[in-house]
């Protein structure tokens, strides 16, 4: 079975490049999906508290079989749970619905700098990372003038920086600051909330490689060194979006797709949300 490449994190851990994401999947189909993506081969699985899903997520692994330790799970911490106790207590209540011992990583799920906690919170994550229910820390969502302030205020570097990235918001800005200071870079929306099927130069891309605009993108994203987790609860198409490591892009296929970065977002700029 093929399996995804396994990316160093700068804490000595290491996690699945390749993952599913889970947003906005009910309880119950999150289960589903879940053991359907294990058993294709995925190791890695990317939920959060908002999603409302982690008991499912913790209920597709469980039918897995899979051992614990063969399965990357990685959850978040909301925006109306920031603040040092809230946060220790929104992880307790996230671990027991995932029903598991420990999470390998626990994100912020965003920085809500007008609520300025997310120091606060960042130091309860350092707390979890001190005990070892969260084996890794990091964050999502931060432009780098947060995480100057984090790792000016703070004591442990952030492994990850998940931020939504995709052909049309490339960033090079993000990405060079991360890979500056250590931090793995993660794309949520990596497909762009489906506006990769149907592209034009992606579908052409597809066609000289016998791959779809999706497996493209994905395969895009691994190359830049990304960790990216696209999201489907359709069993054909989770095991399509990891039917990807059997081609490499061309230097002419990732101009074309360089070209495509128009700094367009789907979702809301991180300094905006609460």
């Amino acid at each position: 079975m093929t399996l995804s490449p396994l990316l160093p994190l700068h804490d000595g851990h290491r996690i699945p490049q390749l993952g599913l994401g889970v947003y906005k999947i009910a309880d119950a189909a999150a289960a589903d999906a879940v053991q359907v993506a294990l058993e294709a081969g995925y190791r890695h699985i990317d939920t959060a508290a908002l999603y409302e899903n982690e008991t499912g997520v913790g209920q597709g692994i469980a039918r897995s079989g899979l051992p614990r330790e063969d399965v990357f799970v990685t959850t978040k911490v909301w925006n109306d749970q920031h603040g040092l106790d809230k946060t220790l207590r929104a992880f307790d209540v996230s671990l027991a619905k995932l029903g598991l011992d420990y999470v390998d990583l626990y994100l912020i799920h965003w920085p809500a700098p007008r609520q300025d906690l997310y120091v606060d919170t960042w130091r309860a994550l350092e707390a979890l990372r001190a005990d070892g229910r969260a084996r890794s820390i990091g964050v999502s969502n931060f432009h780098p003038h947060h995480l100057d302030r984090l790792l000016a205020e703070t004591d442990v570097v952030p492994v990850i920086n998940q931020v939504e990235l995709h052909p049309w918001l490339q960033q090079s800005v993000v990405r060079e600051y991360d890979a500056a200071h250590g931090l793995l870079t993660e794309a949520w929306s990596p497909l762009a909330r489906g506006r990769a099927i149907g592209n034009e130069a992606l579908d052409a891309i597809g066609a000289r490689h016998g791959k779809t605009a999706a497996q493209v993108v994905i395969r895009w994203h691994l190359e830049l060194g990304n960790v990216v987790i696209p999201k489907s609860v359709t069993p054909v198409r989770i095991r399509e979006n990891f039917d990807v490591f059997d081609f490499t892009l061309h230097a002419d296929d990732h101009a074309a797709i360089a070209a495509l970065d128009s700094g367009e977002r789907t979702g809301k700029d991180p300094d905006d949300l609460d």
